[in-house]
């Protein structure tokens, strides 16, 4: 979710209060019961994102994959090589669905998130109280964003980590289960959905909601493949903390 505008802010506290008239008061919710809701849902996503899951796991030395947690300050990524003996991407998603339309990529990365949020807003300025309602409140489809790259670098919003092939494998198999698939077993292309030349969306599964975020979706698939991450978390801040002071 590609977001950049000055208003952030503002944009975020009129939609809150839209969202508020709109749908708390109608069922009784004062403001005092919704702030405290707020405070509550707040302390339990960092609560619970401080709590490691998988401790134990350290980064592989013997012939190790390399893949890559990536954030834009909202929404997390994992980044996969695009071609190794373990897996090709290609094989699965294709360059050609890009603007690029070519496969010289070397990386992949995977984003899950609510469809409409995804299409429909690719600036704070675009973000309107439908779909942040339809977002919240488990009420749209979702979509997986694919990205290549034909090169990745290291840097404090992308995170090296270095995996051993059978949590690789574990993680292969978690991201293709987030992919909708047509009768003939692939991915469904969303034409004409992508925000450049090298990248496309796909229909997913699942549902995007306060309590299942873009986020929650790669702290469960890091859960998956036995990687560190937290208990619960519905923001990037979490993960990202687990491998910043990695070995």
């Amino acid at each position: 979710m590609l977001l950049a505008n000055v208003s952030v802010f503002e944009k975020a506290d009129r939609i809150q209060m839209n969202v508020f008239r709109k749908i708390f008061l109608p069922l009784g919710i004062t403001i005092e019961i919704f702030l405290l809701l707020l405070v509550t849902y707040s302390f339990s996503a960092l609560a619970l994102s401080a709590i490691t899951v998988n401790p134990g796991f350290s980064q592989s030395k013997n012939d190790p994959v390399e893949i890559y947690l990536r954030t834009n300050g909202v929404h997390t990524d994992l980044v996969l090589p695009f071609k190794d003996q373990r897996q090709d991407w290609g094989t699965f998603v294709k360059p050609s669905d890009t603007g690029m339309g070519d496969s010289k990529a070397v990386y992949v990365s995977f984003g899950w998130g609510d469809k409409g949020f995804y299409l429909n807003t690719k600036t704070w300025s675009d973000l309107s109280l439908t779909t942040t309602i339809k977002a919240l409140f488990y009420l749209d489809s979702s979509a997986m964003h694919v990205t290549f790259y034909n090169s990745i670098r290291e840097s404090p919003t992308c995170l090296k980590i270095c995996i051993g092939q059978k949590n690789y494998a574990k993680l292969v198999e978690y991201i293709k289960a987030g992919f909708r698939l047509n009768a003939e077993e692939e991915p469904i292309l969303i034409r004409k959905a992508g925000y450049g030349n090298n990248d496309s969306f796909y229909e997913a599964n699942g549902t995007y909601g306060l309590f299942y975020t873009c986020n929650t979706w790669t702290n469960n698939g890091l859960m998956s493949a036995g990687l560190k991450c937290c208990a619960w978390t519905p923001f990037d801040k979490g993960i990202l903390a687990k491998y910043k002071s990695s070995e």
